[in-house]
């Protein structure tokens, strides 16, 4: 054998050991993984100094069992997702109601939003966001031309994420209630609702989400809040405004990984919501750009695979992939907006990074369901070195 063929031996024979997938896609994961990973412990170790580990032990426990449930989801074929998409719906109204139930959700920081299982708390409200893509993603196949047609194709799935949104708010969670309308809109506008509809629903939503702001004096406060948090620094804006603090410390380059102040002292909940705030602190302005960067590539490789998937005539997965890409984009950019002063403060955690089991868990499902949209994917295209041999196995 010739030593070219030897070489390409070789070489086809490591391949062939690898299943073909996003590559990029899962070193973005990965990386906001561990830089999480790093970060809720810079930001939380000083919180219980006789256990300065607590929250860091959590959080890799709850990567284990996010990474763990990846793997095992990239197994399973995108059919089984789409027949059971009508009941994980269903089952995601089950667990909301469950949470308002007296003695059986747990209440902490005036919201019940938690479960108690064992050691571990079930936030319901996450899940239902991986339910509600699965969901409209088959409705949308399912009802095309009904969809595209009739007002009722749209309007049906509207109501039935009505009793959700109402169950959310009465825990009460504003910031996923907005998430979970921003994905549902998102897929019925990439599913043909026809545009004069969409502007309807569009002013329709936001005139209920306004009338749920200025009916509530607490939102109606971060509102106002928002717009001057220097006006009230002791009361309504301290959050927002040692969040700009710590960016401003922060500079280009940072004060250094465990040299940040404002988590120490005066920065609350840094650990969770305002993680990024401690990220622009010890890595300044390139560590926020990074950050960013890596959340687009996310965005952008969850769309490529969604059109990839549409010009195959995978609609369902197409649905899918462009929907995970819409709600990780956008939690990230509220996150993000709510550390820098672009939005009104709201509970949401940063996805892949902030400290919450539930959050980490389930944002590691999207990933695991996005690459094996992408493998799937590949064998349906032109056949890739070692392909033969997975799709066999």
């Amino acid at each position: 054998m010739s030593r070219t063929n030897r070489t390409q031996a070789s070489v086809g024979s490591r391949v062939s050991f690898l299943p073909p997938v996003d590559q990029l896609l899962i070193f973005a994961a990965l990386a906001l993984l561990g830089m999480g990973l790093v970060m809720v412990a810079s930001a939380s170790l000083h919180r219980i100094p006789a256990a300065p580990f607590y929250y860091v032990n959590r959080h890799l426990i709850a990567m284990g069992i996010g990474l763990a449930g990846a793997l095992l989801i990239t197994r399973l074929p995108l059919t089984i997702w789409q027949r059971a998409g009508t009941a994980l719906y269903f089952v995601g109204l089950l667990l909301l109601a469950l949470v308002l139930i007296p003695g059986l959700g747990r209440e902490a920081n005036g919201a019940t939003r938690w479960i108690p299982i064992g050691p571990f708390n079930l936030q319901s409200s996450e899940f239902m966001k991986l339910f509600l893509v699965i969901y409209i993603s088959g409705y949308l196949v399912r009802r095309r031309q009904e969809v595209t047609r009739s007002v009722w194709g749209f309007v049906k799935p509207m109501l039935l994420l009505v009793i959700a949104s109402g169950l959310i708010m009465q825990q009460p969670d504003f910031g996923t209630t907005a998430v979970l309308l921003a994905i549902a809109l998102g897929l019925l506008f990439l599913g043909g609702v026809p545009l004069w509809q969409f502007g309807i629903l569009i002013g329709t939503v936001g005139v209920a989400l306004a009338a749920l702001v200025v009916v509530s004096p607490y939102r109606l406060q971060r509102v106002t809040a928002f717009l001057d948090p220097w006006a009230d620094v002791q009361n309504s804006g301290y959050q927002l405004a040692q969040a700009l603090i710590a960016f401003g410390r922060g500079e280009w380059f940072g004060v250094g990984l465990g040299n940040g102040i404002q988590k120490q002292f005066y920065l609350p909940e840094a650990h969770t919501d305002f993680l990024m705030a401690v990220i622009g602190e010890e890595f300044g302005l390139v560590g926020t750009l990074t950050i960013l960067l890596l959340f687009a590539v996310i965005v952008w490789r969850a769309f490529s695979i969604g059109a990839r998937a549409e010009r195959m005539g995978r609609r369902f997965e197409s649905y899918v992939a462009q929907g995970f890409g819409l709600w990780v984009g956008i939690q990230a950019f509220i996150n993000m907006g709510v550390n820098m002063g672009l939005l009104p403060t709201k509970g949401l955690t940063l996805p892949l990074m902030s400290y919450g089991g539930n959050s980490i868990i389930v944002a590691c499902l999207v990933i695991g369901i996005l690459v094996r949209i992408d493998y799937e994917l590949r064998f349906e295209g032109p056949e890739t070195p070692g392909g033969l041999k997975w799709a066999r196995a």
